[in-house]
């Protein structure tokens, strides 16, 4: 197994896609065509069939296709997760250490503050 996975094809294979979607839209189709042929008592059953059946292989492709995309989502935070192990940073955040500005109400003396002026009430 490679450390870096290798970039997602941007198109999946032409075959790929008929096989995905091409045999659930085969069997809407051919329940379109039974109906049509034949508006009696087995046309009927059949389109429900056909199309039932048509539909079930779309959504089960649409929903396998819905887990992969979210496995590919958890090996980016897995990658992401050894990043910040190894660096200590987000690979999204900027590598910039942040400056922290603190602003105190008005009246408020700080202890250096407290110590100046016991050095020139003194002086």
């Amino acid at each position: 197994m490679a450390d870096t996975p290798g970039p997602a094809p941007s198109r999946p294979p032409l075959g790929t896609l008929v096989v995905r979607y091409g045999i659930g839209a085969v069997m809407v189709l051919a329940g379109i065509v039974m109906i049509i042929i034949n508006l009696g008592g087995f046309g009927v059953e059949g389109f429900a069939m056909a199309v039932g059946g048509g539909l079930s292989v779309l959504l089960i492709n649409f929903l396998f296709r819905l887990g992969v995309s979210g496995d590919r989502e958890r090996e980016r935070e897995e990658e992401a997760r050894r990043y910040f192990d190894e660096h200590g940073v987000w690979p999204d955040e900027d590598n910039k250490p942040s400056v922290r500005e603190w602003r105190l109400a008005s009246g408020v003396i700080t202890p250096e503050q407290e110590e100046r002026q016991r050095r020139d009430d003194k002086g």
